[in-house]
């Protein structure tokens, strides 16, 4: 089981589309695949029109003995959802009580390594003590980045906190999102970022597109709505590039 985390301290960033759309990708490339909505605000939960069981809360997803009960399936085959609430922005508080608070999601999904190969999570932006167990429990944490200064400053605020946590920095794997090739400010630092003497990033860039901002309104993975949508392409190809890298 391997365990893709979508993540940014910053919010706004194409976290959500992608965390929807590589779910779905990943579910047609027929593995197994769970996607996880972390962020209370229940985005992606809403995209795949996927609402939470009425007894899940904080304290029921802090219980790694029930967290399998409040899965729910979705319209497409080898693809299911553990849907948000509301009551999730008290999962640090929920964490931080227990004896291990770094290793609490880690354990939460630990029950399910027999069940999924993929497990995808959308997750809420800000830096908590949810992030850090996240950062715990991911294979791969991949970073959508805006192509500019303050997106790109973001990120390496995140690679300076792993290196202060000793956490492993080969985890973070950014991607440039919302790409707008019209912008010389995107276009040069794409560039910049993509050369060989930079940190790794994904070659493959998700555009500002109008098929992937419509997701809120179809409420389905862009690949079905809009096809031959450069987004669309674009999602396929990153999916492609991070398969490679499992």
């Amino acid at each position: 089981m391997k365990v893709i985390a979508l993540y940014s301290i910053k919010g706004g960033v194409g976290k959500t589309t992608a965390a929807a759309n590589l779910a779905y990708l990943s579910a047609m490339d027929y593995h197994r695949t769970l996607l996880i909505d972390l962020d209370p605000q229940g985005a992606a939960s809403y995209y795949f029109k996927v609402k939470p069981h009425k007894k899940l809360n904080s304290k029921k997803f802090a219980d790694k003995n029930s967290i399998d009960r409040f899965i729910r399936g979705s319209d497409y085959e080898n693809l299911d959802l553990l849907p948000a609430d509301i009551s999730f922005r008290k999962l640090d508080i929920r964490f931080d009580d227990s004896n291990k608070p770094l290793k609490q999601l880690k354990q939460i999904l630990s029950p399910l390594k027999s069940d999924y190969d993929v497990i995808i999570l959308d997750c809420p932006p800000n830096l908590t003590l949810l992030s850090e167990n996240i950062f715990e429990a991911s294979d791969i944490v991949m970073v959508p980045t805006i192509p500019t200064t303050l997106s790109v400053r973001t990120l390496d605020m995140l690679k300076e906190f792993f290196k202060q946590h000793d956490l492993n920095r080969k985890k973070i794997k950014p991607f440039f999102s919302m790409l707008e090739s019209r912008k010389s400010l995107h276009k040069h630092t794409i560039a910049e970022h993509l050369s060989s003497d930079k940190p790794a990033f994904f070659k493959n860039c998700i555009p500002y597109n109008s098929a992937v901002e419509r997701m809120g309104i179809n409420r389905e993975p862009v690949m079905l709505t809009s096809p031959r949508s450069t987004g669309a392409y674009a999602f396929k190809r990153l999916w492609e590039e991070l398969k490679g890298q499992l």
